[in-house]
């Protein structure tokens, strides 16, 4: 029988065996770091992206911010404009009722009765005067009370210290005065 010697050939077949293990392994070890750089990359794409999109929004936040402050400033200027429009159609209103108040004056004050003194504090009246009797300012004060324009009249003081030659008494009365749309509302509660 003849020798054949295996021990070589098993020998070669295990050193295949591993260098093709080293280069499988070596292999392996590069896709995985590959693979790991590609997801790396990928990733910090991705922060990257984002940061961009962050970057772009805070931009227009503030952008946003801006216009936001103007609409503000708008609308306090608005308001302020508002405010002013309507003093000045208040006065508008108003400007006629100074002249019904003091044809209102001299229409209320009975014979015998006279005004020294008109003051007016906002729509509250004082009206200093004097009169023959004591029966003349009542009739002024009902005079008052059936006027469209003045009304609520409280007397404040009579004084009767003066009465000689000329026989007057001294009043001051108080009043408030409206406008004729004011009392007919008022009336209507």
């Amino acid at each position: 029988m003849a020798r054949i010697n295996l021990l070589p050939w098993r020998e070669n077949l295990r050193k295949k065996k591993q260098r093709d293990f080293g280069i499988a392994a070596l292999t392996m070890v590069a896709i995985v770091g590959l693979g790991c750089a590609a997801v790396h990359f990928y990733i910090e794409g991705q922060i990257e992206f984002q940061n961009q999109r962050n970057a772009y929004l805070k931009k227009e936040i503030a952008a946003m911010d801006k216009k936001i402050r103007e609409i503000k400033d708008l609308e306090k200027t608005k308001a302020r404009l508002i405010a002013r429009m309507n003093v000045i159609q208040q006065l508008q209103g108003s400007r006629p009722q100074i002249v019904h108040l003091f044809d209102e004056v001299v229409n209320t004050i009975p014979e015998g009765a006279y005004l020294t003194k008109l003051e007016q504090r906002g729509r509250k009246l004082t009206l200093t005067g004097l009169a023959q009797s004591n029966a003349r300012i009542s009739s002024y004060m009902r005079n008052i009370d059936k006027s469209d324009w003045i009304d609520k009249p409280v007397l404040q003081v009579i004084s009767n210290e003066g009465k000689g030659a000329e026989g007057l008494a001294k009043f001051t009365l108080d009043a408030v005065e409206i406008a004729p749309k004011e009392q007919k509302e008022g009336g209507d509660q």
